[in-house]
């Protein structure tokens, strides 16, 4: 299906403020980009680059006041993830070295102390696939969704022991579980068509079976017609603008709709 997403963000800075901002989506598996818009208010120099996530990067200095971004795009969306019971776990050995880091632990994701807990989770699961999807749906039914619960100090830790958070950290401790199984994990932040309340969404992917699988313990069943804007070990990777200095964030709109 074809979907239309976009946001529009507006921020207020009061000196001239260097950012990283991270809003466009590149086509790839499972989405294919057909037209984009980025609008910025007032229109100022960018330089795009790819970060070492395979990220779609634009480097500015926001103006001193009111300063918008909007961006829009029109993306062939697969109408289902991927699912696959039975799919293997690698061994470390035969990982790619381009996967291997997202075995490590990370600043929101400290998978080396929560070995004992995934192996609680997993109880008898077949390593690879069916231990994430038992992570997928262990998270999904004993943490509670509720806005306002957690902010930006909050690590997969004190998810676990809390039970309560919104879609990063569901995201980040899936990833935390199943790296602490010698799993690799990383973050997808992006739109999913249909996300109710609307926003900009978080979940995570797992390597087995020698490719990347989507998994959302925010969802109860696999949803597909998603766009997927960046990737990486954690929400420190993956911030949709990373500022220098002094500028606010006044409000964020966000659509997902089909074309």
């Amino acid at each position: 299906m074809r979907v239309e997403a976009g946001c529009q963000i507006a921020f207020e800075a009061s000196a001239p403020t260097p950012v990283i901002l991270m809003l466009r989506p590149r086509s790839g598996y499972g989405q294919w980009v057909v037209r984009e818009e980025y609008l910025l208010e007032p229109s100022v120099p960018v330089v795009e680059y790819t970060d070492g996530y395979g990220n779609l990067c634009q480097r500015l200095v926001v103006p001193p006041g009111d300063f918008r971004v909007r961006t829009a795009a029109s993306v062939e969306t697969a109408d289902a993830i991927d699912v696959a019971p039975g799919a293997p776990y690698v061994p470390v050995q035969e990982l790619p070295e381009t996967v291997l880091q997202f075995l490590l632990p990370s600043r929101y994701c400290p998978a080396d102390q929560m070995g004992n807990q995934a192996l609680d989770i997993v109880g008898d699961a077949a390593p690879g696939y069916d231990q994430v999807e038992a992570i997928r749906g262990w998270i999904q039914s004993h943490v509670t969704y509720r806005y306002g619960t957690s902010d930006a100090s909050t690590w997969a830790l004190d998810t676990l022991k809390q039970r309560v958070g919104v879609c990063r950290d569901f995201a980040h401790l899936g990833i935390a579980l199943c790296r602490s199984l010698n799993i690799p994990a990383r973050m997808v932040v992006g739109y999913l068509y249909k996300l109710d309340p609307m926003d900009l969404h978080a979940w995570f992917e797992a390597f087995v079976g020698n490719r990347w699988y989507t998994f959302d313990a925010t969802q109860k069943e696999p949803r597909g017609n998603r766009i997927a804007i960046a990737y990486g070990r954690d929400a420190a990777d993956v911030a949709l603008a990373t500022q220098f200095g002094p500028m606010q964030l006044l409000n964020m709109q966000v659509w997902v709709d089909a074309a």
